[in-house]
């Protein structure tokens, strides 16, 4: 018999993650708290579930990109949760967690029968929309082996950790400490780079290909920055609640973490100058008062 998938979150990465799913020809029940955010999917022949429960009664496998721990505790554990539903078998966090988290909560549906995989995601609603993103899973090897397919949907890159719960939340949060501490000094080098009279264009060109490359030179000064558009697709808020989490699990691991504290610093600064529902990109806009430069394709 054919499996069938759910999908809990619609948001950035949830509706391109959920349309891949389609794309790949699988059976597909969502559940959003928005009508709107369920509407292109359900038009594409997916299935709509009234609640949680009702998601978790009619799909085995369920996969969850909601945007905070209360939200998912809520969506898994609270009264009509998924929790309470009779046929997810394996449920599938594709959201940032942390470890203490996903410990927790897969200690909670183990009590359950209900098999845990952690299989948070990077590269942002690009890489959904392209199918190009790269999975870091942990849990079961055999539920692994068998949710790879359906993970390969809109995972390019798929990286299985190990069975021990909450190791791939560790190393997305590796990740996005990256990521984040990436933003913000190319940020800075790019500033200082067009104050001091050079075209940002000709500066992605060396630095693509030389040893300062990485995903902000690539993918959000080009595409987000310098066309003025800041539309990567990601709110700061989100990244925000990433660095913390890192940072907690850094100290929680006892390493020491000096320059991502002053990366979540400057990302404190943008949040309290009313940046948290704006783009991540945005970033760049607070170096760019500082520095009194635009990072623009066309110099003002």
């Amino acid at each position: 018999m054919t499996t069938t998938l759910g999908y809990l979150g619609l948001g950035n990465m949830g509706q391109p993650m959920a349309g891949r799913l389609l794309d790949a020809g699988h059976k597909l029940v969502v559940r959003d708290i928005s009508e709107v955010a369920m509407a292109p999917l359900l038009e594409r022949q997916a299935h709509s579930a009234s609640s949680a429960k009702d998601l978790a009664d009619k799909a085995e496998i369920v996969i969850c990109s909601l945007p905070s721990n209360a939200a998912i505790r809520k969506a898994l554990l609270g009264p009509d949760g998924l929790i309470e539903g009779g046929r997810m078998r394996v449920y599938v966090s594709a959201g940032t967690t942390g470890s203490a988290f996903a410990t927790e909560i897969s200690e909670a549906l183990a009590a359950k029968g209900i098999a845990t995989l952690e299989a948070p995601i990077s590269g942002g609603p690009p890489g959904a929309r392209a199918g190009t993103l790269s999975v870091m899973v942990s849990g079961p090897k055999k539920v692994y082996d068998e949710v790879e397919p359906y993970l390969r949907a809109y995972g390019k890159t798929l990286v299985y950790c190990g069975d021990k719960p909450g190791l791939a939340q560790v190393l997305k949060l590796a990740n996005n400490i990256l990521f984040a501490t990436a933003l913000v000094a190319t940020s800075e080098a790019m500033a200082m780079g067009v104050k001091a009279g050079l075209d940002p264009a000709i500066m992605l060109e060396a630095i693509q290909a030389g040893t300062g490359r990485n995903s902000a030179i690539e993918q959000i000064i080009p595409q987000s920055v310098m066309t003025r558009s800041f539309d990567f697709g990601a709110a700061l808020e989100i990244l925000m609640k990433d660095v913390d989490l890192a940072l907690a699990e850094g100290e929680k691991q006892g390493v020491p973490q000096f320059v991502c504290q002053q990366t979540r610093q400057i990302l404190m600064l943008a949040m309290h100058q009313g940046g948290g529902k704006r783009d991540l990109s945005e970033v760049a806009k607070l170096v760019e008062g500082w520095a009194g430069v635009e990072i623009a394709s066309t110099p003002r």
